[in-house]
Parts: C-alpha cells; structure tokens; sequence
C-alpha cells in the first residue's frame, strides 16, 4: 500500500455563515492522481485554499507527509512540498517564460540564479514548451501560459501539486496534450490533486475521486463507482452521464 502524502481531517472553512467547506476527511496517496468534483460553488477550491494556506481553516487539521501543516502561510506550504496553479492562468506578463519559471525555482526551492535558470530551461523542455524560453509571457496564448505555468509550479520542488481547472479553454487536441503532461509529471514522481468539470480528463488520469457537494463531502471512490454512485448523478453528473 502506498504511503499518504496528504490527509485533511474534518476540514471546515466558513465565510460567516456560509460553509464553504464543511467536515471534510480526504486522505491522497503518494503517486495519486486524485480528482475532485462536484458542482459550481461545491467548495472545490475552497479546499485547496485552505491546504494551500491561502485561507486559515475555521476548523480540522491538515497533515503533508506525517507533518501537521494546518495555518501555515502559502510560501510555507510551498516550501513544504506543495505547489499549485490555477485556473486563471497567473504569469508575470514582462518577464520572459524562463524568468517566470525561475520565479518558483529562486523563491520556492531557493535555487541561486544560476541553478534556476538551469532549472527553468529543464523544465520548459519538460512541458514542451514550444517557443523560445525569452519570449515575454505577454506574447503566450492560453495553452503556452498553462505549460509555464506547470513548469514553474514544479520549480518549486514540490512533492504535491495542485491542478485548478487545467482543462478550462482547451481545444480536443490541446486536451489530450494537457492529459499526456498530467501523466508524465505523475510517473516523474509528483503526486497530483486535481480539480476539474471535465469528465473526460477526470475519468482518464484519477486513480480515486472525491466529490464535493454544497461543501460536504459526497463521496469518495475509483472514477468507475462515483460514476455509478446515484447520489453524485443527483448532485452533479445528471441522470444521462454514461460511463464510457
């Protein structure tokens, strides 16, 4: 069995009286790519805010590695091993793709420049980035911006990575791309959370989902039992989703 990279126990975040997240007990295993559904305001990346320390929980614990993490601050939890993107694609705009991709590796691995910049161009082979590492990332479209935004994601080092709708804007090609990447990161040794509406990307890459609904957690299983699973047709599949 393999070793749990992240567990949350009965994580909540409340916005007044609202529960964005409520009671919610995930544990994510080392070398998953695990998946985590649900209809719009579920409370799907409320849950990684809190984990990612963007938003201090109103209450329960979060452990990365055996380590209690629960409050700490963004660049602490970077620089404990997790990293993430979003589904906003966030570049600095006058910076070139390389120097965006140093900005992980200098302030989340804390690479010296010259490491970083090594680093940076490593990892933008690694993505197959498809210009030259210098052009202004003003210049990029969505798909180039969301490679170099993976790439200076893990130039943090992390162990964990999080995916925010990575899918979102994306023609078919540039689909089966994005899943071929997700998968190579995966086997490179990082462990992924993903939060997608895409079922084809979902159903492909996750070895266990977990589906959130009006901040609760629904259920959690392999792609095939949630997809079977009434209760996630009710809140969120629909009556005619067909397992292919």
């Amino acid at each position: 069995m393999a070793d749990v990279i992240l567990e949350t126990h009965g994580l909540s975040k409340h916005f007044g009286g609202l529960k964005a997240v409520e009671n919610v007990s995930i544990a994510v295993e080392e070398g998953d790519i695990f998946g985590l559904i649900g209809p719009n305001g579920a409370g799907k990346t409320t849950l990684q805010n809190v984990v990612a320390g963007t938003y201090p929980p109103t209450k329960g614990r979060v452990v990365f590695q055996g380590r209690d993490v629960t409050g700490f601050k963004p660049h602490q939890i970077c620089r404990a091993g997790i990293s993430r993107t979003y589904q906003i694609v966030r570049s600095f705009p006058r910076l070139t793709a390389l120097e965006n991709v140093m900005v992980g590796a200098v302030f989340g691995a804390r690479l010296p420049e010259g490491a970083a910049r090594a680093k940076a161009r490593e990892l933008l082979d690694f993505v197959d980035f498809p210009l030259d590492p210098d052009t202004p990332a003003n210049a990029l479209n969505t798909m180039q911006l969301k490679r170099v935004e993976m790439a200076k994601a893990l130039a943090t080092g992390c162990r964990l990575l999080f995916l925010d709708e990575v899918a979102a804007g994306l023609t078919p090609s540039e689909l089966n791309v994005i899943i071929a990447l997700i998968r190579r990161i995966r086997d490179g040794g990082v462990t992924i959370l993903i939060v997608e509406h895409l079922m084809k990307l979902i159903m492909e890459v996750c070895s266990r989902i977990a589906v959130l609904c009006f901040g609760e957690l629904l259920a959690v299983d392999v792609p095939q039992a949630v997809a079977r699973d009434e209760r996630v047709a009710k809140a969120y599949l629909g009556d005619g989703f067909v397992l292919e």
